[in-house]
């Protein structure tokens, strides 16, 4: 069975991505305790089910500290993917101030006493620290400055990519927004030529012909190409050999329109022969940007 299990930050996404897989024909649990996890994948597996996501959250209480094991026990049977959605804070008191709803952990709201905490943003970090070793079990999404529509497009391609061994992920952005939370490295390219200079590109992005074509035109563009898969040629080896699943290396620039875009694109085609490499871009991305680099 595919089991896809959904965790991270209360106000993070986990319903709208619960919601893409539903869509995507996924038996979707949300709320689930973690112990019946086995128990109910191996009811599901019986009653003929292939596709399971399940949300399990704060929402758990002390037994979300069993997860891990669960994991270990589950993959030696099915297939399981880890996904984990993470905001800042700033974003995620916004969220919980435009719905008006609790955090689990603030007050009384939570299922453990000892986890009750006094503000919004007490509950938002104390969460963080009880969640904190489930964020190298799976693969990360920063939802700070995402729509709906694009995590609900990045949560459907990445369970779609069946893999194996190490993902890499190269993820453009811009500075004036925030670094994302998901990087594992990052890379900063703001010191290079900008096409938003030229009023004839701006309204474009690093995907358009005629920036590629400024952009290549550049020699400081291409040494920054070479510096950073130099990089990732070294030390990529190291990440397989510390058994990683998924590696993300975010590029940035102050907008991230035009050269983030382009440096991201580029790095995935060459290294597209020596890792599965998947491609996005978190400020220009329609509903299908995020795809699979050939």
């Amino acid at each position: 069975m595919r089991i896809i299990l959904i965790t991270g930050i209360s106000g993070s996404g986990k319903s709208v991505a619960l919601n893409a897989l539903e869509d995507a024909g996924y038996y979707c649990v949300d709320n689930l305790p973690a112990g019946f996890l086995p128990e109910l994948a191996a009811f599901l597996s019986r009653d003929g089910q292939t596709r399971l996501a399940v949300a399990i959250d704060a929402r758990s209480g002390a037994s979300i500290a069993d997860l891990p094991a669960v994991i270990r026990e589950l993959r030696t049977q099915h297939q399981v993917s880890v996904l984990f959605l993470t905001a800042s804070t700033t974003a995620l008191i916004q969220r919980f101030s435009e719905t008006r709803r609790r955090h689990p952990l603030s007050g009384n709201a939570s299922n453990d006493p000892g986890l009750g905490a006094d503000s919004l943003a007490d509950a938002i970090e104390r969460e963080r620290d009880l969640l904190a070793g489930l964020a190298e079990l799976g693969h990360q999404i920063d939802t700070s400055n995402l729509r709906a529509n694009v995590l609900r497009a990045w949560v459907k391609k990445f369970v779609e990519h069946e893999h194996s061994g190490l993902l890499l992920m190269f993820e453009s952005f811009g500075f004036k927004r925030g670094l994302p939370l998901d990087a594992d490295l990052v890379f900063d390219v703001r010191s290079l030529p900008n096409p938003y200079y030229d009023h004839r590109l701006r309204p474009l992005t690093g995907l358009d012909r005629p920036v590629i074509e400024f952009l290549e035109a550049e020699p400081d563009v291409l040494d920054m190409i070479d510096d950073i898969s130099s990089f990732l040629h070294k030390w990529l080896p190291r990440f397989r050999d510390d058994n990683r699943s998924y590696l993300t290396v975010a590029i940035g620039c102050t907008g991230g329109q035009h050269r983030s875009v382009y440096i991201s694109e580029t790095l995935g085609k060459r290294f597209a022969g020596e890792a599965q490499v998947l491609v996005r871009h978190r400020e220009i991305a329609p509903p299908d940007d995020l795809r699979k680099t050939a």
